[in-house]
């Protein structure tokens, strides 16, 4: 009689404890359910419309993010997850022709849902530039990523390479490599992007600046000789670019072309006739008044 006493006592001690892990299970569980529910609901208003009649249409029916995220009890990184693999079986079907309508606003439902997950931004980046042709949009989505990462160099890293690769705008992509540049943990490779783009957009001062920091910095033998090919290339475009000047201004001053270099130094056009990086003259001709370097820049 004692002894079932003393379990029954045991028993009510343990009960409250087990009664809320209890709940707490039925809440995990409850939670879970709802979420399922949730996107087969989701599921299927978009199954009710029309990809052939009505394009892109079914995307409306998601909520943004940020009410979302409210509706996932506790799974909005599953949720994320799934929406993404809709997203890319969605972008993915070729007859939806306005299928990029909504891109943003579904790439922007992925990132309040899971911030830190990074495929969705550089893959709505790819299809944004890519199959959309809508470098724009990329730049946002990668914005975005960058906004809601500070710490991941990947997002300008590629904003810059879309920038320069893509578009050509040089100054787009300095500003870009100049951002990952600063983040840290960004691979060696961003400064000498960077280095270029300065060099692309005549920033020379800058870009030989950084040309000289990966050649001072680097312990590579193959990055020091690239570092030294451009910091080639930069000094000899602004030396011709000074000596072509000057030249001109030679020819208009006495009506002919210089018969050398010197010339110029006698007519108090410049100090001195510089030399290229390697300590050789420039070519100069005389019937054209064409100056150039002694050597292609990338060639040793």
């Amino acid at each position: 009689m004692a002894d079932k006493k003393e379990n029954t006592a045991i028993l009510e001690a343990r009960s409250p404890g087990e009664r809320m892990l209890r709940r707490q299970r039925n809440l995990l569980v409850l939670g879970l359910v709802a979420s399922m529910l949730l996107f087969s609901w989701l599921k299927i208003q978009t199954d009710k419309v029309s990809r052939t009649r009505v394009p892109g249409s079914s995307i409306i029916y998601l909520p943004s993010g940020k009410y979302l995220k409210h509706m996932t009890f506790g799974y909005s990184s599953l949720v994320a997850d799934m929406i993404y693999l809709w997203a890319i079986q969605y972008y993915g079907t070729y007859e939806i022709a306005d299928r990029f309508k909504y891109l943003q606003h579904i790439f922007s439902i992925i990132a309040e849902l899971d911030p830190k997950y990074v495929d969705p931004y550089e893959v709505g980046a790819l299809i944004a530039i890519y199959d959309a042709h809508d470098p724009e949009l990329a730049f946002k989505i990668l914005d975005m990523g960058l906004e809601k990462n500070p710490d991941m160099w990947i997002f300008p890293f590629q904003a810059g390479h879309i920038a320069q690769m893509n578009l050509k705008d040089f100054e787009r992509a300095r500003e870009y490599y100049r951002k990952a540049m600063e983040i840290p943990g960004a691979p060696p490779i961003v400064k000498r992007l960077y280095a270029n783009a300065a060099y692309r957009t005549m920033n020379y001062q800058e870009a030989w600046e950084m040309w000289k920091e990966v050649y001072e910095t680097s312990q590579e033998d193959w990055v020091k000789e690239i570092a030294y090919n451009h910091l080639y290339r930069v000094k000899s475009t602004v030396d011709v670019e000074a000596l072509g000047e000057a030249v001109k201004k030679y020819r208009e001053r006495f009506g002919r072309w210089p018969a050398d270099l010197g010339q110029l130094v006698r007519a108090g056009l410049i100090r001195e006739v510089p030399k290229d990086l390697d300590g050789k003259d420039y070519v100069y001709d005389a019937k054209t008044g064409e100056v150039k370097p002694a050597r292609v820049w990338w060639k040793r």
